[in-house]
């Protein structure tokens, strides 16, 4: 009897020992391939955004899958490109500009003079810069040793944007295929389930995205008109920098606030309190007005489950992590709807508090469906 005792206890320790094991090796495993699964995640993110699409342009235009994917991204490319070059383009005039009148700047910092050379004598920074030149000019030189980690980050972007774009491009094409392969390993009841949770994830991530853009968008649009009213030089740049710090949810307008309003005191302290007065307000409406009204309806996530999924994800995977944050809780959301009979009756309800008195929130079906067609 001891020795089976034995035995029995042996093999426990065995299995934990091993499950231990197997776990630090998965561990080792993700964290070794943590570039790649993000490229993988990113991917797939693209991929549920841009299926929708392709499977409309499939049944009303082309019979092909190919041909349909194909034509997809090609058209989602070449708007990327001519806002690529929207954007491209005003920024080398702004930096064409910027280098004709650097030299004049500097003639007038140096001197006092303009408004950068005011606001240094103003802190008294001028006679500190004249009493470390030497030392100013040392430390402007070693910043071109970096100049080969610089082109090495740039090509790993491209590479990155590449491999994203080929990945995604093929989970769409495949996607019939993975989605019938998938769906015929679970029963009909598991099949409907998840049929309404890709849907149900798909449109998040769409109302997401575009939710997202029409915000920075108008965080950009407004902040070039305050900049520009105001007389504040490179406002397009500036604009273009708020408005691209906008894509990340929550600080991407504070951080996008300390840009311009640090050029706004740059041309004066008057300019400089217009902006961040403006900056203030926008805040405000974005966070009480768009946010709520634009990704609440998408997403429908309450503003602290935001907050606590954006600083988790931003403090595990950067800023990849903050962008993708809100879609991924919305995603979490659903299937703690689906799979949790409690949470599917509170979390039934849309985020506005409108709810159907007979228990059904929203005009959808109880169960976490799609509301029934009219008329039928």
């Amino acid at each position: 009897m001891s020795n089976a005792d034995d035995r029995s206890t042996a093999r426990r320790a065995l299995i934990v020992i091993g499950l231990v094991l197997g776990t630090v090796v998965v561990l080792g495993l993700v964290w070794a391939t943590r570039r790649v699964l993000v490229w993988a995640l990113v991917a797939a993110f693209f991929a549920v955004a841009l299926k929708p699409l392709v499977d409309r342009v499939e049944q009303r235009f082309v019979r092909r899958r190919a041909l349909a994917t194909l034509l997809v991204f090609a058209a989602t490319f070449v708007l990327l490109a001519a806002l690529g070059a929207m954007i491209v383009l005003p920024l080398l005039d702004e930096v064409a500009r910027f280098a004709d009148h650097a030299p004049r700047l500097l003639r007038e910092t140096r001197a006092g003079q303009g408004p950068i050379g005011e606001l240094l004598d103003r802190f008294h920074l001028r006679r500190y810069a004249n009493a470390h030149a030497d030392q100013l000019q040392r430390y402007g030189s070693q910043l071109r040793e970096p100049a080969v980690g610089l082109v090495r980050g740039v090509l790993q972007t491209v590479a990155a944007v590449v491999t994203v774009v080929v990945l995604a491009y093929l989970m769409v094409l495949e996607a019939p295929r993975i989605i019938a392969g998938t769906l015929a390993l679970v029963g009909d009841g598991a099949a409907e389930r998840l049929r309404r949770i890709g849907h149900d994830s798909s449109r998040t991530i769409t109302g997401y995205l575009s939710g997202n853009l029409l915000i920075s968008v108008i965080c950009g649009a407004l902040t070039f008109a305050v900049l520009f009213l105001t007389g504040v030089p490179f406002a397009a740049v500036i604009a273009l920098l708020v408005a691209i710090a906008d894509l990340i949810p929550l600080v991407g307008a504070t951080l996008g606030a300390i840009i311009a309003a640090g050029a706004g005191f740059v041309r004066s302290p008057t300019t400089g309190l217009v902006v961040l007065v403006f900056f203030v307000v926008y805040q405000q409406l974005e966070n009480h007005l768009l946010q709520p009204l634009i990704m609440s309806r998408a997403v429908r996530l309450n503003p602290l489950t935001v907050l606590v999924s954006v600083l988790l994800a931003a403090e595990l995977a950067g800023l990849v992590g903050a962008l993708l944050a809100i879609p991924a809780a919305g995603i979490g959301q659903i299937l703690l709807r689906e799979f949790h009979p409690a949470a599917r009756r509170a979390l039934a309800a849309p985020a506005d508090g409108e709810a159907d008195p007979h228990g059904a929130a929203g005009g959808r079906d109880p169960r976490g469906g799609d509301p029934p067609p009219a008329g039928g």
